[in-house]
């Protein structure tokens, strides 16, 4: 079962993936309100997520910043950004982002392209 990390500011939203991930046999390991909150986590984790869902705005420290933190922290690390900002696609992808999810995107959308992912990288 393939582990997620929810990185959403919008509480309603991030339950909404959590509840629909796990309904999809997923299992999401812990959430995180903004950026700052996402690298604090992410460093403290023992075993690390297969992936993190991230949004890019949000309070304290965006998406793009809290990605850039993390990647120097484990490169092997697959993010998919989610964001109605699609100017900041090729930004997020010369990062190192795993893929780029532009918002709204129906749920049935997100499971095909984590099944997709999943398939390729044998999480």
């Amino acid at each position: 079962m393939p582990s997620i990390f929810i990185v959403e500011d919008d509480r309603s939203i991030a339950l909404l993936y959590q509840k629909f991930l796990k309904l999809h046999g997923f299992e999401v390991i812990d959430t995180a309100t903004n950026g700052a909150e996402a690298v604090e986590k992410f460093a403290k984790f023992e075993k690390k997520p297969d992936l993190i869902l991230m949004d890019h705005r949000m309070p304290i420290k965006n998406g793009m910043e809290a990605s850039k933190e993390i990647i120097e922290m484990d490169e092997s690390c697959h993010i998919i950004f989610a964001s109605a900002d699609k100017t900041i696609k090729h930004k997020a992808l010369s990062l190192g982002i795993t893929g780029f999810l532009e918002k709204p995107f129906s749920l049935e959308k997100l499971i095909e392209f984590l099944n997709k992912l999943f398939a390729k990288t044998h999480c």
